[in-house]
């Protein structure tokens, strides 16, 4: 058993699609009761579903349904005598489920108090998060599953290395810094959206730079956060946030589907602000 849930693990870690085979009912003579399980992934087969060629038939049609794209569940019978030539001679039908990383990915620059609160919602959300801070005692320790900690200075060299279609969010501890990020991640064609912790005020100072740089701010996205959602406490910051993180679906990207509030801010020199009572 320990061989196919490590093949899991590994995958999920990685991000790495893989198939979980798994035999839903077993009549007759088979090589394996119903409930064996394999995987196949990229790194070859682990666990087994019997042997022979019911598992030489499945490792293929796994790796087929890889090839496709294919996502989510199928299921196929297999009579092991006439189909496959096995001299058991029972039947199997057998589950197929497809189990691919999340489409989107989340580069998160900023490891306070509302980055912090971010990451305990994005941990159940169907996301891969890159946390990024250069501060080596900001990241803890212990992370969810699906959040890798990047500790590099300047933060911005993190940017070249976030996979396309990333979602860029950045809510550093530092205005300058922000700046910096911003400035990398808009010269990524590849990268759909930058949102940016701040107020109406910090986005014209950002826009007005980046102008006198030549550089485009039509995918920067400031303030951030769902219209509606009141108070400044960075947990309900980091829900307004998260919210409207999923209307961000991967198929259907665009920076129109990031609505913009404003809300006041808690320890900032800046007028109104979104998203970012503290930090």
């Amino acid at each position: 058993m320990a061989a196919w849930l490590d093949a899991l693990s590994a995958a999920e870690r990685d991000n790495q699609p893989a198939v979980l085979i798994t035999l839903l009912a077993a009549k007759g003579s088979t090589p394996r009761e119903a409930g064996a399980k394999m995987v196949v992934s990229a790194d070859g087969l682990a666990g087994t579903i019997g042997g022979g060629n019911l598992e030489h038939q499945c490792d293929a049609a796994a790796r087929s349904l890889l090839a496709a794209g294919a996502e989510g569940l199928s299921t196929k019978d297999f009579p092991l005598g006439p189909a496959l030539g096995q001299c058991c001679g029972g039947h199997v039908t057998v589950l197929f489920e497809v189990l691919r990383p999340p489409r989107l990915h989340i580069g998160l620059f900023g490891a306070g108090h509302v980055g912090k609160a971010l990451v305990k919602l994005l941990a159940d959300l169907p996301c891969r998060v890159s946390w990024i801070d250069s501060r080596p005692e900001a990241l803890p320790a212990n992370l969810p599953a699906n959040v890798v900690p990047v500790r590099i200075a300047p933060p911005a060299q993190a940017v070249a290395a976030l996979p396309p279609g990333s979602l860029v969010l950045v809510m550093t501890h530092d205005h300058a810094l922000d700046f910096d990020i911003v400035v990398a991640a808009l010269g990524r064609p590849d990268l759909p959206a930058v949102g940016l912790i701040g107020s109406a005020t910090k986005r014209a100072r950002f826009v007005g730079r980046l102008v006198r740089q030549g550089i485009d701010a039509a995918k920067l996205i400031c303030p951030i956060g769902l219209p509606g959602i009141e108070g400044k406490e960075p947990a309900v910051v980091a829900v307004s946030v998260a919210a409207q993180i999923l209307q961000f679906q991967p198929s259907q990207r665009s920076v129109a589907a990031m609505p913009t509030t404003e809300k006041s801010c808690g320890d900032c020199l800046c007028p109104p602000v979104t998203a970012q009572a503290r930090r």
